[in-house]
Formats: C-alpha cells, structure tokens, sequence
C-alpha cells in the first residue's frame, strides 16, 4: 500500500530588514511648508503601514518621525526626498530614533 504525505508549502521567511522595527527621524528643509507636504507624509505613511507623526518646524522645516521596519522606513525615506507635486525639498536630514508605541500615523 502506496502512503501519500501532504506537504505544506513552504513560506518564504521573512528578511531581516522586513521584521526588525525601528524609529527614523526626519527634518526636511526647503519649500516644504504650505504645498501639502504633511498631507503628503500622512497619506504615504498610510499605505507603507508605517506609525508616527509628522509636524512643520517654526524654522521652515517638516520633521517627521515613523516607525515600522527597515524596508518601510526607507520607503518612506524615498517619499520625503520627492515630496508632492508643489514641492521643493533640498534636504532631508535622517536620524534613528527610540521606538514609540504608536497606533496610527498623524499630523500634528
């Protein structure tokens, strides 16, 4: 007699990049205040899963804090570099952060 064993699929194991979470801070200078860029943040930290906070500096710039993992936070860090449309970053100063406990992304 003739026994058949299932197999389960295997899954492909998540990278390192993909499950260690971390926190970025972010200050983003240039014309960045009054073009949509907070919006801009908080609509794209929406769709990468990230958590945190972004808020306009009373010296110009946009600060920014996330967390989640490395893969998202570089993608958000792609993100800030473009900005929106009306935009114009000429830089993006990036710093690790302490890890918050946060549930969802705001503008402050």
């Amino acid at each position: 007699m003739l026994k058949t064993f299932l197999i389960p699929p295997l899954r492909p194991v998540p990278s390192r990049q993909q499950t260690e979470i971390g926190a970025r801070t972010w200050f983003v200078s240039g014309h960045v205040q009054g073009v949509g860029f907070r919006w801009f943040v908080t609509r794209r930290a929406g769709e990468i899963g990230v958590s945190g906070w972004v808020r306009n500096e009373d010296d110009g710039r946009v600060q920014v804090y996330a967390v989640g993992n490395t893969d998202q936070l570089d993608r958000l860090a792609a993100f800030l570099h473009q900005g929106p449309p009306h935009a114009h970053v000429r830089g993006v100063e990036q710093q690790e952060s302490p890890v918050q406990q946060l549930n969802s992304f705001q503008s402050r």
